[in-house]
């Protein structure tokens, strides 16, 4: 169980692509709590629409910028909002544990800005291959999925924060173990 203070508590779904995190977070929507949903596919549809069949693989520093900018907003909005508890599909340092990944270059300030807006828990949804479905904006594979999963817990260990382990199960059952561990009555 996890106990907070009494001011904003953000808590951010992490996992790589295909682990659930969308499906519960939208469950938490249903149950009527406030969540910031991920922008990567907004970022690639917008840039297929002008042309560019997939920004992260032709302009991957540009694409992780996009990502990083929105992802920040998201995170300012979400104070703005005065709500006491936020979801966050995704946080500011997938950013840059995507382009070690991908090993590619970015300037320190990827980290920094990770540093300097932070989040109060951190939920992991490790891979799973039952589940695991690619798409038009999902291109990797299972197995690149699963060694995402390693660099996104590498990158938030980095920055000091203890990691929580989603159990696998269904979209009511994770839900339920969330509200659960942050002790809100279901």
């Amino acid at each position: 169980m996890i106990y907070f203070c009494e001011m904003q508590q953000k808590i951010v779904l992490i996992g790589g692509p295909g682990t659930g995190k969308t499906s519960v977070l939208n469950e938490l929507e249903k149950r009527g709590f406030y969540s910031m949903p991920e922008i990567s596919r907004e970022v690639t549809l917008k840039a297929q629409k002008e042309g560019i069949d997939q920004l992260f693989l032709a302009q991957p520093l540009l694409f992780s910028q996009l990502l990083l900018d929105g992802r920040i907003q998201q995170f300012i909005d979400a104070e703005k909002s005065k709500k006491e508890l936020v979801f966050f599909d995704r946080g500011i340092p997938d950013v840059f544990a995507y382009m070690d990944y991908f090993k590619t270059t970015y300037p320190a300030s990827f980290i920094e800005k990770s540093k300097q807006h932070r989040y109060d828990a951190v939920l992991l949804f490790s891979p799973w291959k039952e589940i695991y479905i690619s798409d038009n904006e999902r291109y990797e594979s299972f197995e690149q999925a699963v060694e995402i999963d390693l660099f996104l817990k590498k990158s938030y260990q980095k920055l000091g924060y203890k990691i929580i382990e989603i159990p696998f199960g269904s979209i009511a059952e994770r839900t339920n173990y969330i509200l659960n561990l942050l002790n809100i009555s279901l």
